[in-house]
């Protein structure tokens, strides 16, 4: 299972997907609700939720893409009942309560890819 906002896709988001596909036989990608966006990063998204889930279905690469609950951010996760989250380098919301709340759950953090030049926020309309 993966985590992100996935606004503006790019070549280091594909390779969390695929780093996070060769840990286990099923992806699971959970897209942030906009709600959730606006509140954690304090931005505003270029694409709309359900835009962002539909580029990543055609990326092809996910099992599973699903919305997160805007209110429970860990119902998704209790849901699926992953055996492995992987985290992007970057990833800092939540990650402390997640490995807390989910002890048998294996928590991986995925190294960067070119994170000077795939960063999402460098692709952001400033």
């Amino acid at each position: 299972m993966v985590f992100g906002t996935f606004d503006i896709l790019h070549p280091g988001h594909l390779f969390v997907f695929n780093e996070a596909k060769k840990l286990g036989d099923i992806l699971v990608v959970v897209v942030a609700r906009d709600s959730t966006v606006t509140t954690v990063k304090n931005i505003t998204t270029q694409n709309d939720e359900q835009t962002r889930v539909n580029n990543i279905i055609d990326l092809q690469i996910a099992d599973k893409v699903i919305l997160g609950n805007p209110g429970d951010k860990y119902q998704v996760v209790r849901e699926e009942n992953p055996d492995m989250i992987a985290l992007g380098y970057d990833q800092i919301a939540f990650t402390e309560d997640l490995i807390k709340s989910f002890p048998n759950i294996k928590i991986v953090r995925l190294p960067p890819y070119k994170e000077d030049i795939y960063k999402s926020s460098k692709f952001r309309d400033k």
